[in-house]
């Protein structure tokens, strides 16, 4: 037996429970990303599938899992109204699948390592209090949101679906800290007792409606099930709406789920990296067989894999299981799985939404200083009211900001020094000194002291002095050997701007 195997049947005692999990998180996922995009319900159900068993058999990140995206919902729905029909659209997917595997030999995954890491962080709790907004409905088991008084809203609550959600919360976080059945996933025991409960409630003023259960297609033989296949108009290839469309996906998936491959790198217990551009790969396969089954665009998923990791997942092998479950209930018991009511899966996702926004992550962030703090806060904050790209977007350019503003406020030592002769400024210039640093240099040697008499500009340290900041000096040494001053350029001159090859030192006396 090869060492990979016995790795692999030594976790499955961990993944096998954990794949139990993000198959009851991902399930209600896909149904839900597929209405919102304007597709079949199956193609959601179809896309949770391949990103199990296709994708996690290509990747090697041990803990991501790939499925329909939140983030793509918009595009999709809009995609498909402006292509006109769902069997063009499915061109574009695979279209968007083939870039990915072009990126991936590009060697494109690196790009995500670039990302700081307060917007990573901020985007994960942006995801984690998103999901909390988007279960509280389902909690309460209320249909429209819609009301126009507060007595409407107390009318709407189905108190049955709310029992079930708050007991299924309580189990969530206190069964596993019971040694004696923590070896059974406490979502498993959720989603029975919550079945059991709307058998119970039946016929009192706490039964359950059926638009608060879920609902997956049925189908009676195998003949039913080959037809919710879909398959892709290639007639429509040389469509210009269907390339345009085709690498909005493209770039949009690679780039969310790079961030997610971060994100969940960062969560894993075991600290392991995986390989960006093996992902993008499994992400190409995914999205070419996804898009020529039906299915919708998938990518890694952050809710799926976090979910993954706080059931204690170890390997891939926990992806490819929830993707086998998956199919499993569609072609075996759709009518079971249609009894489990929303309620408790949206408990199974708030327990998962507060694991990754923890009110003492906000105080942890704040402690590390505004320049970690702000990014996190505006990522954050622009995630919960726009959408994930703008919201990371909007994290970098703070980011930068910060960066910019270090940079200009260390780019020199500023040092006095006084003796019974005379009284002496140096600025030690930093390695870089870029034309960001102009102003504050300027500054600075504009508001020498008058009563200093020698001024030392030292470069020697510098690998790289932009020649706008040469000028700047330039100009204050003629200024300051007009007043009568000592100025001193050590290493300063017009070769400067270039890199330096070697140090040799050249002190510069201009007197008057």
């Amino acid at each position: 037996m090869s060492a990979f195997l016995k790795l692999s049947l030594r976790d499955l005692k961990y993944d096998i429970p954990a794949s139990i999990v993000v198959f009851l998180v991902a399930l209600p996922l896909c149904l839900g990303i597929a209405m919102a995009s304007g597709a079949p319900l199956f193609a959601g159900i179809l896309t949770g599938i391949i990103g199990g068993v296709i994708v996690a058999s290509f990747s090697n990140s041990q803990l991501s899992v790939s499925g329909p995206a939140a983030g793509l919902t918009i595009i999709v729905l809009g995609a498909i109204q402006t292509l006109g029909a769902y069997d063009i659209f499915l061109v574009a997917v695979v279209i968007a699948g083939i870039l990915q595997l072009i990126l991936s030999f590009a060697k494109a995954g690196n790009i995500g390592s670039y990302f700081p890491s307060s917007v990573i962080i901020g985007m994960l709790t942006a995801i984690g209090i998103t999901i909390i907004i988007q279960q509280i409905p389902y909690g309460l088991g209320i249909n429209n949101l819609n009301f126009s008084s507060i007595d409407n809203f107390l009318g709407a609550i189905n108190f049955g679906a709310l029992i079930i959600c708050l007991s299924s919360v309580l189990i969530l976080i206190y069964w596993p800290k019971i040694k004696a059945v923590k070896i059974v996933p406490a979502p498993l025991i959720v989603v029975i007792l919550g079945v059991l409960s709307c058998f119970l409630f039946r016929g009192t003023i706490f039964e359950i409606n059926t638009s608060q259960l879920v609902n997956i297609p049925v189908v009676e033989n195998l003949w039913d099930f080959k037809n919710l296949f879909i398959f892709p108009d290639f007639s429509q290839i040389f469509n210009k709406d269907v390339w345009i469309i085709a690498f909005t996906i493209a770039i949009i998936a690679s780039i969310e789920t790079l961030l997610s491959i971060e994100a969940i790198d960062k969560i894993d217990p075991q600290k392991r990296n995986s390989n960006t551009n093996r992902e993008l790969l499994a992400q190409g396969v995914g999205n070419i067989t996804s898009g020529m089954l039906g299915g919708l665009p998938l990518t890694s998923v952050i809710v799926r894999s976090s979910a993954n990791v706080n059931a204690g997942g170890k390997t891939r092998q926990s992806a490819i299981l929830h993707g086998v479950w998956m199919l499993l209930a569609v072609v075996l018991i759709p009518v079971v799985i249609n009894m489990i009511p929303l309620s408790c899966l949206a408990a199974i996702l708030l327990v998962t939404g507060y694991k990754l926004a923890q009110p003492m992550l906000f105080i942890q962030t704040f402690k590390k200083g505004a320049d970690q703090f702000v990014p996190f806060i505006f990522t954050v904050i622009a995630i919960v009211f726009t959408d994930l790209l703008t919201g990371v977007g909007i994290g970098i350019v703070a980011s930068v900001l910060y960066v910019l503003r270090n940079n200009m406020k260390n780019s020199f030592d500023y040092g006095v020094h006084e003796n019974e002769y005379k009284q002496s400024v140096t600025f030690k210039l930093s390695e870089e000194v870029s034309f960001l640093n102009k102003p504050a240099i300027r500054f600075s040697l504009q508001n020498i002291p008058k009563n200093v008499k020698e001024i030392i500009i030292d470069g020697r340290q510098s690998k790289f002095i932009d020649k706008d900041v040469i000028m700047v000096i330039k100009e204050y040494e003629t200024i300051y050997v007009n007043k009568g001053k000592q100025v001193q350029l050590l290493e300063i001159n017009d070769k400067q701007q270039d890199f330096k090859t070697s140090k040799k030192s050249k002190y510069v006396f201009n007197k008057r």
